[in-house]
């Protein structure tokens, strides 16, 4: 397993992902093609997965699309957008990903701007 393996914790494939949230593969694939989500390759057989958080209450957390555009303009890539989400973060407290949970979307979206510089 490797180190973002680890700081994730729990993944869920496309096709999972597609049935927690109750819809067609093809609409996963659409979300990754939009941006809204992203997949890394984990694992020994390198299966495309998304970390289980990005799903609150049966939808992918709302504010993470314009947080991981921020992050892509910001240069990262999508693995490094994963690693600094879940990363610890002693000023929050907690991960930027608790904060987006918990509702702090412009907090966390100044602090991916702020990356750029």
């Amino acid at each position: 397993m490797n180190d973002i393996q680890e700081l994730v914790g729990q993944w869920l494939t496309l096709p999972d992902l597609a049935e927690e949230l109750d819809i067609d593969i093809r609409r996963v694939h659409r979300m990754l093609d939009e941006r809204t989500i992203v997949a890394l390759r984990i694992g020994e057989r390198k299966v495309r997965s998304v970390p289980a958080e990005f799903v609150q209450d049966g939808a992918v957390v709302e504010s993470l699309k314009g947080t991981l555009s921020v992050l892509k303009d910001s240069g990262y890539s999508d693995e490094e957008s994963v690693k600094w989400l879940f990363t610890e973060d002693e000023s929050l407290p907690g991960t930027p990903m608790n904060a987006l949970r918990s509702g702090r979307k412009t907090e966390i979206r100044r602090r991916a701007q702020a990356l750029a510089w």
